[in-house]
This record gives C-alpha cells, structure tokens and sequence, in this order.
C-alpha cells in the first residue's frame, strides 16, 4: 500500500485483486474486482473459489513459515460494498430444485474458508477485515471471522437474513459469540437490523472506527505494531485457539442445520429472496451509472 514496496503478481484470480510486500508477508486481498454487468458483489462461486485458492496458496506456499516471522492478510473489497453475503439467486435456485447436496457443498466451502481464516492460516498469520461499505449476511460472517475487523464510520453491518425466514449458518453464532454475550448475539441474528458500524464498535464487534477514508491508512499502521511485537501476536493466535476455540464439527453442524432450514422455507420466503437480489442488482448498477462505466 503507501509505505511498502509492492510486489506484483501476474493477475490469476478473476475476481480478486492482490497486493503483496516485497517479503510476502503482508497480503491485500480486495474481492470483487473486475465485477461485471449484472454481478453482484456476494460470495458468488467463482469468488469462493479464487479467495480459498488465494489463501490456501500463502498458507501452503514452500518456504513461508519462519520461526518468529508474523504474516498479515487483509480482507477488503473493491466495490462500494464489502460483501453482501450468500449467493441468494443460487440459493433460490436449488433451494426449489430441492437440491440438498449442492446447498450443503456450498455451505462447506463457506465454513471451511472462515475457519481456516478464523484459525491464523495456519498460526503465523493475523487476519484484519478493512470494511469501508456494507458488510451483510455472509460478509459481516466473513468480517467476524477475522481477528481483527477495522471498520469506516457509517458502514452499514447486519444478519438480515430472518426476513426470509433463515439464519446466518457459516459462522455467525460461533463468531459473534467471543465478542460480545449469547444473549446479544442472538438478538443481533433475530432482530435482522442492519447497524451502523459505530454502533458495532461502541457493542465491541468492531476493534477499530476510523473516519471515512482513513481504514487503509489505519490497517497499514496496525500492521507495522503488530510487526513489532510478532512473537506475541504469533502465541496469541494459540492462546486463542486454547481458550476460543471455534471448531470446524461445530461450524458444520450449524452448517447443516442451516441446510434443512433452507430447504424448508416456502415460496413466500424465496420470493423475498428473489426481491433482494433484484435491489441487489439495482444497487450495483446505479453504482456504475454514477461512475460512468
């Protein structure tokens, strides 16, 4: 970013935008890039596939563990949004063909891609959500399951989906759960208000508020901190998995009970999901009328 000598990767992610240090130890990885005309920026599959792919690359990648050596990745967005959650189109989809199979693999995907975000990659890495637009459903989870979730101020973040009569499934409860009580967290899953990102911080979700347009500033000098004490940060990742440890059983298990609720919903229900995806779309587009493209 400003203050590191950048690193840059021939382009092999479709919908990704990748930024690297020259030593690979902190990576910028921004979702939805090159969002095309009538692409939603949600966790469409294509997008699934390149973020696990991204970080199963860093974390896999020969070399990379150095005793003492503290990774970062940062989770931004290149929309206007920071991710607006599941693929509510496919979910209607197969949720009608009554395809349980394809809804669970998808359900997969989405947990094993938080838990081994959740988890530090591995051990060595810190993971910071940079949310400069609205994070909903799946994206607030995606953004929960990172260790650190810096937030712009008036940021929209929420679990809205209890107005189509379903919950969050991929992380939500498990996440929301080492911030703040049971209790809240359910009130946040049941009431499915959308809250602004300062009150999220004053309930202690969001670590860091920052003004409009100050985020990548504030994650680069979060990042030089946590650098200088990488030791402490690297016994933290285990500290956390000792004492909070959000296992992956447990994230299916939730995963599964999402499954059947899904499949149990009635055509009122997909209806309002099909509604959303239409304002969804509408949103992104007049995004593109007002930037001329």
């Amino acid at each position: 970013m400003n203050n590191v000598e950048k690193l840059h990767r021939p382009r092999t992610y479709s919908t990704l935008r990748i930024e690297s240090d020259a030593s690979d130890t902190v990576h910028w990885m921004f979702m939805h890039a090159g969002l095309q005309p009538g692409e939603r920026p949600c966790f469409r599959p294509a997008l699934m596939a390149d973020m696990w792919g991204f970080l199963s690359a860093i974390t896999l990648r020969e070399g990379q563990r150095v005793p003492g050596r503290l990774r970062h990745v940062v989770l931004a967005s290149d929309s206007d949004a920071f991710n607006l959650g599941g693929d509510l189109e496919l979910f209607s989809r197969l949720i009608r063909s009554a395809d349980r199979q394809s809804l669970l693999d998808y359900a997969r995907k989405c947990v094993e891609g938080v838990h081994h975000i959740n988890n530090g990659l591995g051990g060595d890495v810190r993971t910071i959500a940079l949310v400069q637009g609205d994070a909903l459903g799946g994206g607030f989870e995606l953004a929960l399951s990172c260790q650190t979730i810096v937030a712009e101020e008036d940021v929209g973040m929420g679990l809205p989906e209890v107005l189509f009569g379903l919950f969050p499934g991929m992380g939500a409860y498990s996440f929301l759960c080492k911030r703040v009580s049971a209790k809240l967290a359910e009130q946040i899953i049941l009431d499915g208000r959308i809250y602004s990102s300062q009150e999220l911080h004053a309930m202690g979700i969001v670590d860091v508020l920052v003004p409009r347009g100050q985020g990548i500033a504030t994650v680069e000098e979060l990042v030089r901190k946590q650098q200088r004490a990488a030791f402490a940060h690297i016994a933290l990742n285990s500290v956390r998995a000792v004492a909070q440890p959000v296992s992956y059983e447990e994230l299916m298990r939730i995963a599964e009970i999402w499954v059947d609720t899904a499949l149990a919903l009635g055509d009122r229900s997909l209806r309002t999901m099909d509604r959303i995806v239409r304002a969804q779309t509408r949103r992104v587009e007049a995004t593109r009328a007002r930037a001329g493209t």
